[in-house]
């Protein structure tokens, strides 16, 4: 039986180099590339919407377009006057990637400004994603709006997942980084943390520490990447851990985590089997990094 998978967040322009001094335009955000896959893995009775704030310009138009051509529902998307998506440009030195952010005025960050379109959107999905950079790039008063309305949707039964994707430099300061990704969390049924974020952020000093952590906020499914070293899961305090898959070369990291979400919450919600689920990701994850760009195309997946 399917339903409406519904995620919230920012996609911003892409500039990557495209050699000869001349970049390559693309779309991207990290809620965006788990509906990216999603969308991918999921059966056809499933439809996935994507909710976010964009501008009444050209490029908020071919953002949509490129949207719909992907599959993914545009219907409840806001549209703000006289904005614009956000911008990031990725840099290549010596093989490593840097990255430069444009996003101070992004129509994204007023996604939630609108509580009754918010509350529309999200009472007619039947699974609700988010993650941290959601919460982190809007003010105060419209992400305590975004948290009300998914501790409804948790409490009246809906699959809500977050991934807590914590980047510092998006937040005013630690304490409400920390603060407001707990209630994140707190407001979530299903949490997928990376390890290597929480050691770092919230001082974990072993998985068991994070998946403790939210299960003291009541998080009833957990699900810890821990890249290359695989993925443990605590459903109702059963764990499971599950290998990553083997990659032959790794070329583009960018989006694992994101795919790894998108593919596992897909097959998770096709059987509600949490290690297959994961195996699965796993696999298209592997996938994804074997290619460049954050958005591999559906019939390179292999699913």
């Amino acid at each position: 039986m399917g339903g409406r998978f519904l995620s919230m967040g920012e996609c911003m322009v892409e500039l990557s180099q495209a050699g000869a001094g001349l970049l390559r335009k693309g779309f991207a955000g990290d809620t965006l590339n788990t509906a990216w896959y999603a969308r991918a893995c999921l059966t056809k009775d499933w439809s996935v919407d994507y909710f976010t704030a964009l501008g009444d310009d050209a490029m908020s138009d071919e953002m949509v377009a490129f949207f719909r051509e992907a599959g993914i529902g545009t219907d409840l998307i806001r549209r703000i006057k006289a904005k614009a998506p956000g911008l990031y440009m990725i840099s290549l030195k010596d093989g490593e990637r840097s990255f430069s952010y444009w996003r101070e005025n992004s129509a994204a960050r007023q996604l939630a400004a609108d509580p009754e379109l918010l509350r529309t959107a999200i009472e007619s999905a039947d699974v609700v994603y988010f993650s941290g950079i959601t919460l982190a790039i809007l003010s105060r008063d419209d992400a305590d709006t975004l948290l009300a309305e998914v501790r409804r949707a948790k409490a009246s039964g809906k699959l809500v997942a977050f991934d807590p994707n914590i980047r510092p430099r998006l937040w005013s300061s630690y304490d409400v980084m920390h603060a407001t990704i707990t209630e994140g969390a707190r407001a979530s049924s299903l949490v997928l943390p990376s390890f290597d974020d929480e050691a770092a952020h919230f001082g974990d000093d072993s998985i068991e520490a994070t998946i403790r952590r939210y299960r003291a906020l009541g998080v009833p499914e957990i699900v810890v990447k821990n890249g290359a070293d695989g993925v443990t899961l605590d459903f109702d305090g059963t764990q499971t851990f599950v290998p990553a898959e083997r990659v032959e070369q790794v070329v583009d990291t960018t989006s694992a985590g994101d795919s790894f979400n998108g593919a596992f919450l897909a097959r998770y919600l096709a059987d509600r089997n949490a290690p297959e689920a994961a195996r699965f990701a796993a696999k298209v994850a592997a996938r994804v990094v074997s290619e460049h760009g954050a958005l591999v195309a559906y019939d390179k997946l292999g699913i």
